[in-house]
């Protein structure tokens, strides 16, 4: 796997994230149909402020070396994240009505969460010699 695709992919889909969170948080509620009260939006805001700094982590790390024991907590966190997001989302879209909305989320999610499970649990960050 292109372990530099995987975190460039990741910091621009957690960077779009965390700026329309941060600076459009009424927009994020009301596509919801989530009321927007002072507290809400104000943890929104904070939602996306966690979302652009780990697009930032990211962002900074796609250009080493990750996989296996080579920048483990990057790797780890990126996992957990997307790991317990996509549980959260499953058990959303389940427990309610369909919503498309929630439901693309939960696919990105997913397939993020499998790519840094492959990369935390299975890779070893050394790229095979080429033949």
């Amino acid at each position: 796997m292109n372990t530099k695709l995987l975190m460039t992919s990741s910091a621009l889909v957690l960077g779009l994230a965390g700026i329309l969170f941060l600076f459009m948080p009424d927009l994020v509620l009301s596509a919801q149909g989530v009321t927007d009260t002072g507290v809400m939006s104000t943890l929104v805001q904070l939602m996306g402020t966690l979302y652009f700094a780990f697009a930032l982590m990211n962002w900074t790390a796609k250009d080493g070396i990750i996989g296996g024991i080579y920048a483990r907590p990057v790797s780890l966190g990126n996992f957990a994240h997307f790991f317990a997001g996509a549980l959260l989302l499953v058990k959303v879209q389940f427990s309610s009505e369909f919503n498309g909305l929630i439901f693309a989320v939960m696919i990105v999610y997913v397939i993020y969460a499998l790519c840094f499970y492959w990369l935390v649990f299975r890779a070893t960050g050394i790229k095979p010699p080429a033949v």
